[in-house]
């Protein structure tokens, strides 16, 4: 179980030295800004569960959010919260023009005061039977569905995500409740 931890830990290491291709293009709609890259596309705003919401190359979905999870995996490989997990069911489709990697650490989740919390990469690798979630190039056109999951407080409720189609995108809100 260390090993693979420890895996997890430096492949997300080399993401984070530049290894993803890290660029948005035009269709993102977490811009802001200028608007003026163009014409179709439209202000930022909040999408919420069921909804379509687009961060560069990546149009996400989310499909559910379950909280008080204390435990992923099964009887032989497991891990166990440190509070509780959130797992975090989203589809992730390819809408760019070359294959792009998706990598559940670029996703946050955030508390209703603010609180920012990064995604547990470990756990999400015992929650996903196919590791969809984690460093999966998605051809253009193509999409996976797969868990994030967040390790917070017992005490906390998520109100919303933010999705990164790179860990240096703008990224696209989504409300949780």
């Amino acid at each position: 179980m260390r090993k693979t931890t420890t895996l997890a830990l430096l492949a997300t290491a080399l993401v984070a030295l530049g290894c993803s291709s890290g660029g948005t293009d035009a269709t993102s709609s977490s811009g802001g800004g200028d608007g003026a890259a163009k014409g179709d596309d439209k202000p930022a705003k909040t999408a919420k569960i069921g909804q379509p919401a687009r961060d560069g190359k990546f149009e996400f979905t989310v499909k559910s959010a379950k909280c008080g999870v204390a435990k992923v995996g099964d009887s032989v490989l497991s891990e166990k919260a440190q509070g509780q997990f959130c797992l975090v069911t989203i589809n992730v489709k390819n809408i760019g023009k070359e294959s792009q990697m998706f990598d559940g650490s670029s996703q946050k989740a955030y508390a209703a005061d603010g609180t920012e919390y990064s995604s547990d990469t470990g756990a999400a690798i015992y929650a996903n039977k196919n590791a969809e979630t984690f460093l999966n190039d998605i051809n253009p056109g193509n999409q996976v569905t797969g868990v994030v999951v967040f390790d917070i407080p017992k005490n906390v409720k998520l109100t919303k995500l933010e999705l990164h189609d790179s860990a240096f995108s703008g990224g696209v809100d989504v409300a949780l409740s």
